[in-house]
């Protein structure tokens, strides 16, 4: 009798030691597991625009064609994009899953101060649902069950043939497969886009010198800054390299070449933390955009701003997260607004296509400079109401 109940002990004690690693499992997902194997990449660009002290002026960042694949999900379809004004646009963010073995994650992303509008695959939930105008509360976008295949060769979709979209394909990211309501989509990483109204950590303006003033806003040093110029075909750049607190940058001659300043930013863009097909990607799909007519700079946010402005949950927590996002402040120069008001002046609707989405904020700052002259400033206003209803009935050409 004695050896039964021992035997019957020892069966409950092995039984309850079978089950503690199972219950152990379940607290862990319950307050955070960790995936030590799974990698999570991550690069994006915000764009602003820089106003006369040099911070981000308020825009309107969604006039101008979409420049997204017709499979890309639109809030509302996209017919917001005459009233949802914004100081920043947040372009292309990609996320990219590294994974050994089939596993699956839920995604979340939240955007201070901010709407997301554009997505795919298709989303659990994108908040808010209705958009109101001058609200800052933050907004979000979920994927509750992403998969990741590693080893998966399906085809990804691409209907709408050549398009700076699928430049971000090109890298050795783990394929993964997201539910929607029309069957499994396939793609190579997470994507969205939105318009915020969160602070930026750099300004920029024009000294009477014709330099630029480049200011820090920030606590964090700021990885890199890049001045570029492009005027009538000709290309200007020059590497300010990390900003502490503020730097005075000469404006570049314009006599370079798009593949050095390219290589230049590549090498950043890879100490940052990108591998190298990931930085590669970044720049193709960005390349054209970069070097649109006007002046510019481009820089690095550091990885708190990042953080701040974007928080992301990913749930198991991968081993490893790396974001690098590319900041973008255009600044309205001198050349800029003689440019633009002589396309106006000579209704040359090629030369006003090159400012594109950027119309609208050169134009205000015009006024801005030409209040003393009543007539000057009617004649702008004139010019920016056509901006408007040109915008909303017929976008300028895709972006690229």
């Amino acid at each position: 009798m004695a050896g039964k109940a021992f035997r019957l002990l020892a069966v409950g004690a092995l039984a309850a030691s079978l089950t503690i690693p199972s219950l152990s499992r379940s607290r862990v997902e319950e307050r955070g597991a960790v995936a030590n194997d799974l990698t999570v990449h991550e690069w994006g660009t915000f764009t602003s625009v820089a106003g006369p002290d040099g911070q981000a002026v308020e825009w309107l960042p969604l006039t101008g064609s979409t420049d997204l694949p017709s499979f890309v999900e639109h809030f509302r379809d996209g017919q917001f994009k005459c009233g949802l004004g914004g100081t920043v646009r947040m372009e292309t963010p990609v996320l990219y899953f590294y994974s050994p073995r089939e596993t699956t994650v839920s995604v979340k992303v939240s955007f201070s101060k901010g709407f997301i509008t554009e997505w795919y695959p298709h989303a659990s939930a994108v908040e808010p649902a209705v958009v109101r105008p001058q609200d800052n509360s933050d907004g979000s976008i979920r994927w509750d069950r992403v998969r990741l295949v590693p080893g998966s060769h399906v085809a990804f979709p691409s209907p709408n043939g050549d398009n700076h979209y699928y430049a971000a394909r090109n890298t050795s990211a783990t394929p993964l497969r997201v539910k929607a309501r029309g069957g499994d989509q396939d793609e190579k990483f997470l994507f969205y886009r939105g318009v915020s109204s969160a602070a930026m950590p750099l300004a920029a303006r024009l000294t009477a010198e014709g330099k630029v003033l480049v200011q820090n806003l920030g606590t964090d040093e700021i990885p890199g800054v890049i001045l570029i110029e492009s005027r009538g075909g000709k290309l200007g750049y020059r590497v300010a390299g990390s900003l502490r607190d503020q730097a005075l940058v000469d404006p570049p001659p314009l006599t370079a070449a798009a593949d050095s300043m390219l290589k230049d930013l590549e090498s950043i863009l890879i100490d940052r933390g990108l591998y190298v097909d990931e930085a590669r990607a970044m720049i193709a799909t960005w390349r054209n955009s970069w070097f649109e007519e006007g002046s510019r700079l481009l820089y690095i946010l550091p990885a708190q701003a990042v953080s701040a402005i974007l928080p992301l949950t990913v749930t198991p927590a991968p081993g490893s997260t790396v974001r690098v996002f590319v900041g973008r402040l255009e600044l309205v120069t001198p050349a800029t607004e003689r440019a633009v008001g002589q396309a106006f002046a000579e209704h040359d609707q090629p030369a006003l296509g090159k400012y594109r989405r950027f119309l609208e904020p050169i134009l205000h700052a015009m006024m801005a400079n030409a209040q003393a002259d009543p007539p000057r400033t009617q004649e702008l206003r004139r010019y920016l109401n056509s901006v408007y209803s040109y915008a909303c009935r017929s976008p300028w050409p895709a972006e690229r």
